[in-house]
């Protein structure tokens, strides 16, 4: 039976977990002394149904509480430790989305842990090297479960002040439901074949239309997450307002004026500092031509302040490129939109170097697509040879994205880069995580149908 609100908190009351506030998106301490150099929280998934339509319940799956879910903080190089709580009727994991971490704690089932069982609970503690935007989610039946609200953010702050008074975390994301609120397809075939199956309505935060109020004169650091199954956003800004690009998929850059707009792939995140203008006025947050949100300017008693200084860089190792090994990757469409699957397994529309995954197949990762020298250096050449965008996600370690083939790339880390239709991209990493490490397109349902793969640092 699905939780409301109320129940949730009450739940987590009875379990002995303190809450900060009863606000949407509350977070839940088990607790924190002075001296600890560790965030705690004990993290719920259940069932909770959320008015998304007007005057009608979602039966939604949700982590904390709300969808989506709480949002976890933690400080640069401090550790994470969450008792991960299933009240859900099925298995399900939490993958750290863009976090440097060992394999033991990466979620993905039956590579680096098997699958949580409903009323069981795991613990996962790790450091977390890397200050930026970070998001968490299921690793498990991921087009259902990350559907149905099982998404988070995970802002990790800087060791020292940052120049940012202010911020706001904006969880972009579009839920495949009717007029009713009733759950639509989370993946339909013909359109996996394509560019992925999209959600209808599209939220911040969870609220269609969302806004989120900033101080009036501030310069306010607005965290943008692309928590999406499927959707691409051309992101845009229509308001008096200026705007400046800090960081990128949770790595800073030298800051630079935002431009025009910015595509933002699932899975990816942006750090946008905006200049708030006078109390009262708006700023649209845009995909394309389509208003997805508002950020509203509220009266402030506060003295406006310079633009902060380019963020401190994360402690990345930096790629020999000179002597780095080269490696080609293609990703393939190789499906046909009449191809069906049988016995359980889903269709495959899509392969890399000419292996599709099959998400029924346990042993998947026992055949990487790359075994790579643990303290090497390489260069990954990825080939887009289909028609579609296809974000490339690596699990476990950070890459600088050199060159393209259709754009002028300023090199930058990352852990998800948005490789555009025939384009050709080269990225550059050190092998510096020992493990079988996840490399995937993050439009979910490409990823279930083929487009993912093994890679292994020993």
């Amino acid at each position: 039976m699905p939780l409301t609100r109320r129940q949730m908190l009450v739940g987590l009351s009875g379990l002995g977990v303190v809450g900060i506030s009863a606000g949407l998106g509350a977070r839940y301490w088990l607790g924190r002394r002075a001296d600890q150099v560790a965030a705690e929280y004990e993290l719920i998934a259940a069932p909770l149904d959320v008015e998304l339509v007007a005057g009608a319940l979602t039966p939604a799956w949700a982590f904390g509480g709300s969808a989506p879910g709480t949002e976890l903080r933690v400080r640069q190089g401090d550790w994470l430790r969450v008792r991960f709580v299933n009240l859900l009727p099925v298995p399900t994991t939490i993958h750290w989305h863009g976090i440097r971490l060992p394999l033991e704690m990466d979620g993905v089932p039956h590579v680096s842990q098997l699958p949580v069982l409903p009323g069981e609970y795991f613990d996962y503690r790790f450091r977390v090297p890397d200050a930026g935007s970070f998001w968490y989610h299921p690793h498990v039946a991921s087009a259902e479960q990350l559907g149905r609200g099982l998404v988070g953010p995970l802002i990790v702050e800087e060791r020292e002040p940052s120049g940012f008074r202010h911020e706001a975390t904006l969880c972009l994301k579009s839920w495949h439901v009717d007029e009713q609120g009733a759950f639509l397809p989370f993946t339909v075939p013909r359109e996996a074949a394509r560019n992925g199956t999209l959600g209808r309505l599209s939220t911040i935060n969870g609220v269609p239309r969302g806004t989120v109020d900033l101080p009036a004169g501030q310069i306010a650091r607005v965290r943008l997450l692309n928590v999406d199954n499927t959707a691409t956003y051309r992101l845009n800004f229509r308001g008096n307002a200026q705007l400046r690009l800090y960081a990128l998929d949770g790595n800073p850059i030298e800051p630079r004026d935002f431009g025009k707009e910015y595509w933002l792939g699932p899975g990816m995140r942006a750090c946008v500092a905006v200049k708030m203008p006078a109390a009262g006025e708006e700023i649209a947050v845009r995909d394309g031509p389509m208003r997805l949100g508002t950020l509203r300017s509220v009266a402030s008693s506060e003295p406006g302040g310079d633009w902060p200084r380019a963020l401190p860089p994360n402690p990345v190792a930096e790629p020999d490129v000179a002597g780095a090994e080269k490696l080609l990757f293609n990703f393939e469409w190789v499906g046909s939109v009449s191809v069906s699957g049988d016995n359980g397994r889903p269709p495959s529309f899509w392969q890399i170097n000419g292996q599709a995954w099959d998400i029924t197949d346990k042993t998947c990762a026992d055949r990487p697509i790359a075994r790579l020298a643990l303290g090497k250096s390489y260069i990954f050449e990825l080939k887009n040879m289909s028609q579609y965008q296809h974000p490339i996600h690596l699990h476990g370690m950070t890459f600088k994205v050199l060159a393209s083939s259709t754009r002028k790339v300023v090199p930058y880390f990352t852990d998800t880069y948005l490789l555009g239709r025939n384009e050709r991209a080269q990225v550059a990493l050190v092998a510096d995580n020992p493990g079988v490490w996840m490399f995937h397109c993050h439009v979910v349902d490409h990823m279930e149908t083929g487009l993912m793969a093994a890679i292994e640092v020993v």
